[in-house]
């Protein structure tokens, strides 16, 4: 790392915000805990270039299996009344041009993952966004992209979307050796560290703050890309932020679900008190 803190340029690109009503077609399983969904319908319209970027996902009522669609109003998203169930996704476009969605499972732990253990074909979901999308920086000599499993889908984006030969890091928490199976050939020829956490609960161990401040310092200026349980990235953000000095250009953390908390909203600060 450089004495001087780098600045990198990201590039903010808006989109018009659609609604569109996808069903079901396939799913399998690439883990046994990741499975991943694949969803047809009216996607003409759906723009992601961003390594990092969501789709808001409606789910059915789990008691009656009545979807209440979002409407958009002038721009803006308007949900229906009464209890809506919608939670947040990396969106991955299929050669085939269907939208893949992948789910974590963990029992009945979470509304989405209820869905997904017991999705069936024709279901029908509701899909919003992106927003927008924030492009890959410019000027990097490296990188490094690091999250749970929350994190996975977005690290592979990362990872189709970077040069083939750029320098990349990867540290990325897992339950066990099965979950190591996701990156599948997208880790060839990449630093990937696994961090097992065994029978730790997801998002209550140091793993990801420790492995980050155990890299080495490198010459040249890289961006740090962090997502998982907001709360465990506290410790990484605020020594990439405060020992190092990093410019906030060059550290990218995102909070994309927090313990306790239901539907967390991932734009929300991971560290208030340092932004």
């Amino acid at each position: 790392m450089s004495a001087i803190a780098p600045t990198f340029r990201q590039e903010r690109v808006r989109h018009v915000l659609g609604t569109r009503t996808l069903r079901v077609t396939a799913w399998r399983d690439l883990t046994p805990r990741m499975r991943r969904v694949t969803l047809a319908g009216p996607l003409e319209d759906l723009v992601s270039p961003g390594p990092g970027d969501h789709v808001k996902v409606f789910f059915p009522d789990p008691l009656t299996g009545v979807l209440n669609a979002p409407r958009v109003v002038d721009g803006q998203l308007v949900r229906p009344a009464g209890e809506v169930t919608a939670r947040d996704y990396t969106p991955l476009l299929s050669d085939s041009g269907e939208l893949e969605l992948d789910f974590v499972l963990h029992g009945d732990d979470g509304p989405a993952s209820r869905w997904a253990a017991r999705v069936q074909h024709g279901e029908e979901l509701v899909v919003a966004g992106p927003r927008g999308s924030l492009l890959p920086p410019q000027g990097p000599d490296w990188y490094v992209l690091a999250g749970d499993e929350t994190a996975l889908p977005a690290i592979s984006r990362w990872l189709r979307l970077l040069p083939a030969d750029a320098d990349v890091t990867v540290l990325a928490e897992v339950q066990d050796a099965d979950d190591e199976a996701y990156l599948g050939g997208l880790a060839a020829g990449r630093a990937v560290t696994y961090l097992r956490r065994g029978d730790a609960a997801p998002g209550t161990t140091t793993l990801l703050a420790q492995a980050v401040q155990a890299l080495p310092q490198r010459p040249g200026a890289g961006f740090w890309w962090l997502a998982g349980e907001a709360q465990s990235l506290v410790p990484a953000r605020r020594y990439l932020r405060r020992e190092l000095g990093l410019d906030p250009s060059a550290v990218d953390c995102s909070g994309y679900w927090r313990r306790g908390a239901a539907d967390h909203d991932h734009h929300a600060p991971v560290d208030p008190g340092d932004r």
